[in-house]
């Protein structure tokens, strides 16, 4: 039988690690000592921030949508010229294929043999005639072969960059998106760490805070001074209030704030670029003394976000995720520039 060892005891050294190290488990933060839970002001200031931070990225995936369309309008048109191209090839081949053939038969002996071997020196210098007439054709015909032949190359090599293009314009396009929904995320994970009294109690004080700002989103129709197109720009804003903000949306049924005036100027007849940024490049400048509804206000810097001014110093905009379309004051948030279509 084999002798059993009996552990060993461990050392006065192991003894005080462990020692040590259990006092250092103490000592760690339990649940009860853990940091307090964000107030609900805080909750509320932290969402805010996060969807007016997720305003930017949104106006940037925007502009990298419209972009990826007109490259897959570019890559469309560009596959249509490829078969056309592909097909003028192969029609090009099929004709050039019989002389070839024939020049292949006849090609192959030397004239000077080919007239001592017929019997009929006439009937042959006609052939030869025949021949030469071919042969130009048949130059020809490989001339024009081999210029289509490249320009397909080229073609296929400008389809091959477009393609790569819309490639990274959707790589970018999903990056961007992928921004705004972590800020998304991050702000209703905050709100659902509520509970349903104090989310009762965090849209009440936004309610009173939009209240002391004048904001609305009630259903009104304008009787404004505006005339003409801006008239009807602010009419067809007028019709969207209460609806959702929804970023990257153009409407029907919800839209961004850059969506909402884009719609509004369309109802008028005016095609405006689709970003807060190309809006604002594009826009002619007027200063804050010279307003007429109907103009673009920018509100923080020129590409984050905008609005419709419709007169007495107030406003119609989408404002941002979780949030209708609504009328506010002009001065609500940091008045930056303004730009008449």
């Amino acid at each position: 039988m084999g002798t059993h060892r009996r552990p060993k005891p461990p050392s006065r050294a192991r003894i005080a690690t462990l020692g040590i190290a259990a006092g250092a488990v103490s000592l760690l933060p339990t649940q009860s000592q853990a940091a307090p839970e964000p107030s609900m002001d805080e909750v509320r200031k932290q969402v805010a921030k996060l969807y007016e931070e997720a305003e930017a990225p949104t106006e940037e995936y925007n502009g990298i949508r419209e972009q990826q369309q007109e490259l897959q309008d570019e890559v469309d048109s560009a596959q249509d010229r490829l078969a056309r191209k592909q097909q003028e090839v192969n029609e090009l081949r099929e004709k050039a294929g019989p002389l070839a053939a024939e020049q292949y038969r006849t090609g192959g002996i030397d004239p000077t043999v080919q007239l001592f071997l017929s019997s009929d020196p006439d009937d042959y210098l006609e052939k030869a005639e025949v021949l030469g007439r071919t042969g130009d054709r048949q130059a020809a015909a490989l001339r024009a072969l081999q210029g289509k032949q490249r320009e397909l190359t080229q073609d296929r090599a400008d389809a091959a960059k477009r393609l790569e293009a819309l490639k990274e314009a959707r790589a970018k396009a999903q990056e961007k998106k992928d921004e705004v929904q972590a800020k998304l995320t991050k702000a209703r994970k905050l709100l659902n760490s509520l509970t349903a009294e104090q989310r009762a109690k965090v849209a009440a004080a936004q309610e009173h805070e939009d209240a002391a700002a004048g904001t609305s989103d009630a259903t009104a129709s304008y009787n404004g001074p505006a005339g003409g197109r801006a008239k009807t720009a602010i009419e067809f804003a007028y019709a969207q209030l209460g609806k959702p903000y929804e970023w990257g949306s153009t409407g029907p049924n919800s839209f961004d704030c850059s969506g909402l005036v884009g719609a509004a100027w369309r109802s008028a007849g005016v095609s405006l670029p689709r970003t807060v940024k190309q809006m604002y490049d594009a826009g002619r400048k007027v200063s804050k003394a010279d307003l007429q509804p109907g103009d673009i206000i920018y509100w923080y810097n020129d590409s984050q976000h905008n609005g419709l001014y419709i007169g007495d110093g107030k406003v119609i905009h989408a404002p941002r995720t979780g949030k209708n379309i609504e009328i506010a004051q002009l001065d609500s948030m940091p008045f930056y520039a303004a730009s008449r279509p």
